[in-house]
């Protein structure tokens, strides 16, 4: 009975341990976020601290207007209905390895828009090609979860504003709000 609870209590003891390594203790922006337009991308950096020994994922989610072209199939162009907002995605892995002291950067950049949009929805007809020239990005937000348990847990989210409206290259800080 003896042997079996030193058993259980150094199960314990391990378990406590491994948990405080692994996870998470009190995740925060160390610098930034910073933005940048890439015209149909976002991209999102900056630095987090207060990490665990444990592989991340940083996910950015961004929602913006696009402005479209009209093409027929004599090559020539009309400015197209701007199709509705859009919200674009993107993700970075970053693993445990990366992590020093609790501290990692991260540089996060969405997918582009699907483009010819199918159907030409804002063109005269399907005739034509609808192509997303810009988006301009009115919202972003950053989640960092940690994928080491089914679900992963997320341990950050950032959610941030752009007023006005970003147009191509570097996001003034003055223009951004985040919460």
């Amino acid at each position: 009975m003896r042997r079996f609870g030193i058993a259980l209590l150094t199960a314990l003891i391990m378990v406590c341990l491994t948990a405080t390594l692994v996870f998470a203790n009190s995740v925060h922006v160390k610098s930034g976020p910073t933005f940048t337009d890439n015209g149909l991308t976002l991209t999102a950096s900056g630095a987090l601290a207060g990490l665990g020994n444990t592989n991340l994922q940083v996910d950015l989610s961004a929602t913006g207007n696009p402005t479209a072209t009209c093409s027929n199939k004599g090559t020539n162009q009309s400015p197209g209905q701007n199709p509705a907002s859009v919200t674009l995605t993107g993700s970075q892995a970053i693993p445990a390895s990366k992590i020093k002291n609790g501290n990692v950067s991260f540089s996060v950049t969405t997918n582009p828009p699907v483009s010819p949009i199918p159907g030409a929805p804002g063109c005269p007809n399907s005739n034509w090609t609808e192509t997303i020239t810009d988006v301009a990005f009115t919202s972003a937000v950053i989640t960092v979860e940690q994928p080491v348990t089914i679900p992963p847990t997320i341990v950050l989210t950032v959610s941030c504003t752009f007023s006005p409206a970003t147009s191509n290259g570097t996001v003034p800080s003055s223009s951004v709000t985040c919460t």
